[in-house]
């Protein structure tokens, strides 16, 4: 019967990362009261991107608009290049800092560096604070409890094994192994839960701030590549191409070049 304590460790690990995981799945879901100024008013396209993607959301924001303005030049081989080392808020100055001063660098570190500027953190407290981004907390605390699920499956089967090992064949293992078949059912479909559950919302906006982003008037993408020509000049339809960019992404961007500098390189 000492496989009796092997199951008592696997249906503890299952119990315990499991409630751990719905705790922080409520948590996180809880609605966050908005600062009503905040709800009232539209968002920037530096808050739009936070809301959308994030850090790397608002660096791929900062360097296109940079490189339609032709303060930065950006290569589809990975490479940024400073024209322009005056930027015109916190911000773009970030980018440029990040760059470095010999004025060229490969985007990976780029953003690395940006991600973690100053500017960046405090655009997304002031976010959190106005009720608008999910706190880095909420985010997490969810990922961290599907990391202990994941090792606590793990750890069922190990035992699982183990107590097959002790069991002598004459004795009959297929009970022994039902008995792990619970708590392994247990992890493997609160896995499952969290994988639908999670996946379609937002990783950084709460729900006033996916209302806020519900509102902005996106042009669609055939819209928005006609306007622009493809090309890196899109004149005073520049606005139209940038709030698609914060809003979906670098799906939005027709031009290929700078679409493939920033998607090989951004880990997209």
């Amino acid at each position: 019967m000492l496989w009796v304590l092997f199951l008592l460790v696997a249906w503890g690990a299952a119990i315990v990362s499991c409630t751990r995981l719905c705790l922080a799945a409520v948590a996180a879901a809880q609605p966050m009261e908005p600062d009503p100024a905040a709800d009232g008013k539209g968002l920037s396209l530096y808050e739009a991107a936070f809301l959308s993607g994030g850090p790397r959301r608002v660096g791929e924001l900062a360097l296109v608009t940079m490189c339609r303005e032709r303060r930065l030049l950006l290569a589809h081989t990975g490479w940024v290049t400073v024209v322009d080392p005056e930027g015109r808020d916190e911000l773009e100055r970030s980018v440029i800092t990040a760059i470095g001063p010999e004025g060229q660098a490969l985007v990976r570190p780029v953003r690395a560096a940006f991600a973690t500027a100053a500017p960046v953190r405090a655009l997304g407290d002031r976010l959190v604070a106005a009720g608008l981004a999910v706190p880095a907390s909420a985010r997490t605390n969810v990922a961290v409890a599907v990391r202990q699920v994941r090792a606590a499956c793990a750890l069922v089967l190990a035992m699982a094994v183990a107590a097959l090992l002790l069991v002598p064949p004459a004795a009959g293992r297929g009970p022994v192994a039902s008995w792990f078949m619970l708590p392994l059912l247990l992890t493997v479909s609160c896995l499952l839960i969290a994988r639908v559950e999670a996946h379609p919302y937002s990783r950084w906006a709460s729900p006033a701030g996916q209302r806020l982003l519900g509102r902005i008037d996106v042009p669609p993408r055939r819209t928005v590549a006609q306007r622009s020509g493809g090309g890196p000049d899109g004149g005073a339809d520049d606005a139209d191409v940038l709030t698609a960019l914060a809003v979906h992404g670098t799906v939005a961007l027709s031009d290929r070049a700078l679409r493939a500098a920033l998607k090989t390189h951004w880990g997209h």
